[in-house]
């Protein structure tokens, strides 16, 4: 049975839609959450390259001196990255970092055996990792809990970095790379297509603000259980939302978690309950007489682990131009135009 497409939709109403419960008393939330944060939207333009930048792309193709580390590789999505790294021909280091109890455990992906390090030896490894891989571009894709301590760890050794995990405080994940000015690609969000997706939101808060005001929105975002947070791609379309005019409140985010909800209700296929992202945003017109859906389905992890490859190409790219941009998000990724 082939495995259903990720889906992006938009359409006025008229097909069946989830049964949201009542909201009331919505209230406008900020800052709102931007995937294109103090970047200067524009539209893409495609320049022609000097020979520099034309031998900078030439040498960040896979299997030229790019390294990657890829901690949390004990989760799917660690897995699932490994797995489209050794695909693109991009070396995997054989070390990873994972919680005190997966410490010295070794885990076999694609061949490979991974080495697992706990917290009390991760200055040490990471050190002894980069200076014998100069080149190295850390991947994580650990948990929300670990995002702060782990970009601190990054910075101090001076590592550029992946950051896929979502969560943590934001601000002083930030605050420590400009510190340390370390090159970094930081998104709560790795699949191509819906990054897109939501860099068209934005554009469109920003370009007509107030056009669905009175409107009132239900959101249901379903993810597997072991998501323990509320998606960061929901509240930022909920965040262009807000610019738009509609009132809502982040806590207002229908969390869908349980298993067979998730088949019965949502449609999640079966053998994508352990691995989906399903995202539904109904507004309705304040005399109720018109309703649009936004829509995108995700089953599986192909889609992130494709795009943060293409982040990691991208960043040893502008590491080898010494970009004067050390921090970049997936927008900017999609705006280099070159991924795979």
């Amino acid at each position: 049975m082939s495995s259903p497409t990720p889906s992006v939709f938009l359409h006025p109403s008229g097909s069946p839609r989830l049964a949201f419960a009542s909201r009331k008393n919505q209230t406008l939330v900020k800052p709102r959450v931007s995937f294109l944060t103090n970047v200067k939207r524009r539209l893409p333009v495609v320049l022609s390259m000097t020979a520099t930048e034309e031998g900078a792309v030439k040498s960040v193709l896979p299997g030229n001196g790019i390294s990657i580390m890829v901690n949390g590789c004990t989760g799917k999505m660690g897995k699932a990255v490994i797995k489209a790294a050794d695909s693109a021909g991009v070396n995997i280091v054989p070390t990873s970092f994972g919680s005190a109890s997966e410490a010295g455990q070794t885990v076999e992906v694609c061949g490979k055996e991974i080495t697992v390090h706990g917290p009390t030896e991760r200055q040490e490894v990471l050190s002894s990792v980069f200076e014998k891989h100069p080149e190295l571009i850390v991947v994580d894709y650990t948990i929300p809990t670990a995002v702060n301590d782990n970009a601190e760890l990054y910075s101090k050794v001076g590592v550029p970095f992946v950051m896929g995990t979502t969560g943590g405080d934001r601000g002083k994940l930030y605050e420590a790379v400009e510190k340390a000015r370390i090159y970094a690609v930081i998104s709560p969000q790795m699949g191509k297509q819906v990054v897109a997706f939501l860099a068209a939101m934005e554009i469109m808060a920003e370009q007509f603000p107030g056009a669905f005001s009175g409107y009132s929105l239900e959101v249901m975002e379903s993810h597997q259980a072991s998501k323990l947070d509320a998606s960061g791609t929901a509240k930022a379309v909920i965040s262009c939302f807000q610019d738009l005019g509609v009132s809502y409140d982040m806590d207002q985010i229908q969390l869908i978690r349980d298993p067979k909800e998730q088949v019965e209700m949502v449609g999640v296929p079966e053998e994508h309950v352990s691995g989906h992202a399903f995202h539904l945003y109904h507004l309705t017109s304040p005399d109720e007489t018109v309703s649009f859906e936004f829509q995108h389905n995700v089953c599986g992890r192909s889609i992130y682990a494709e795009g943060t490859v293409d982040a990691v190409l991208f960043l040893a790219k502008k590491i080898r131009l010494k970009a004067d941009q050390r921090i970049y998000n997936m927008i900017d990724v999609l705006r280099e135009g070159n991924m795979r």
